[in-house]
């Protein structure tokens, strides 16, 4: 049987979506297994041992050529391309994890006999499907919500398993990373400060406090990870922070990423995709939520803690926000008293 994943978007959203994976090759081992994934988690999919074949669906090459009519003819080639090479493999069994007009799309074009996902999604996607299962419910955690698509068809699982795929080539680096800044290996915490969403994201002066008191108190440094586009955040952070943390924005891969997790003594983090990456590896995560749901997308992971606010508009679920209350009023302090009880043992 050859089966195909559609899950094109953000490293968080494919993070979520491992379990499908690991699932079907349980129940399917000898299935031929393809995922078409978006740049952006291409590198966590790469040379994944639970997958034959990884596509990449070029969207930032699409999106450029689509951005004046000179280049549409272009487009319109490689598209037809695209899609050629896609109708080309003949799957039995396409699962749409997205739900998005996009998603829909691709799913159609592929023209395999089984095409599976939700009914009622966004955009209209459901109507390129032959076989829906009922409209779930959004407060369901997208990884539950997921698995009931690889329950659907027979491959039920007693818990979700996220297989990153990572292999001793990443654990070296991260281990010689860690050696060059002289940093102990499982006594360090490591700080993610950057999101997609302003309003996801907490202060500088807030994460500074952390890493000086985690200092004072155990003697443990900080690390800030994240992409070079969040090389200004640690910068800010820097500034403020008396102790030394260290800055390694933009200087680590998604696997690399994974393995410094499975080195730390706790990452504390915004809500990102890297902290579904973190949560997969087992890291301890103290996760710092406000516009969005934690029961929907929170870390999915048994040692963790949540910090959120109750406050009457949160999770407003917006991108934008004139005071972002939710976020500004967590305190450093009850982050580093959620980081002192994660460090003492596993959630209740």
């Amino acid at each position: 049987m050859k089966i195909l994943l559609v899950k094109l978007s953000a490293i968080g959203d494919v993070v979520q979506s491992l379990p499908v994976l690991a699932a079907l090759r349980t129940r399917y081992p000898e299935a031929y297994i393809s995922w078409i994934v978006g740049e952006a988690a291409f590198p966590l999919l790469m040379e994944h041992p639970l997958l034959d074949e990884i596509i990449l669906f070029p969207r930032q090459r699409l999106g450029k050529l689509a951005s004046g009519p000179r280049s549409w003819p272009r487009l319109a080639f490689e598209a037809g391309c695209f899609m050629k090479r896609l109708r080309s493999k003949r799957y039995d069994v396409v699962i749409d994890l997205q739900g998005l007009l996009k998603s829909g799309i691709l799913t159609w074009f592929s023209r395999a006999g089984r095409k599976i996902g939700f009914a009622g999604t966004r955009e209209g996607s459901a109507v390129f499907l032959t076989e829906r299962l009922p409209a779930y419910d959004p407060d369901e955690h997208a990884v539950l919500r997921y698995l009931r698509l690889a329950a659907y068809l027979g491959a039920e699982t007693p818990r979700p398993l996220f297989p990153l795929g990572l292999d001793s080539r990443d654990r070296t680096r991260a281990r010689n990373m860690l050696k060059d800044l002289s940093v102990d290996l499982g006594r360090f915490l490591i700080m993610i400060p950057g999101t997609a969403w302003p309003t996801k994201r907490w202060t500088a002066s807030g994460f500074a406090q952390v890493a000086d008191l985690a200092w004072q108190r155990w003697g443990i440094r900080s690390v800030i990870v994240g992409s070079s586009s969040d090389s200004r955040l640690a910068r800010a952070i820097l500034k403020k922070a008396g102790s030394t943390p260290v800055d390694l924005t933009g200087k680590t891969d998604l696997k690399t990423l994974a393995a410094l997790y499975g080195f730390a003594s706790v990452v504390v983090t915004t809500d990102t995709g890297p902290m579904h990456l973190a949560a997969a590896t087992g890291a301890p995560v103290v996760a710092l939520f406000g516009p969005t749901a934690p029961w929907r997308t929170g870390p999915y992971c048994t040692r963790k803690r949540v910090i959120r606010k109750e406050l009457s508009c949160s999770p407003c679920f917006r991108r934008s926000c004139d005071k972002r209350d939710c976020m500004i009023n967590i305190d450093a302090h009850e982050v580093l008293e959620a980081v002192e009880d994660i460090r003492r043992g596993p959630s209740p």
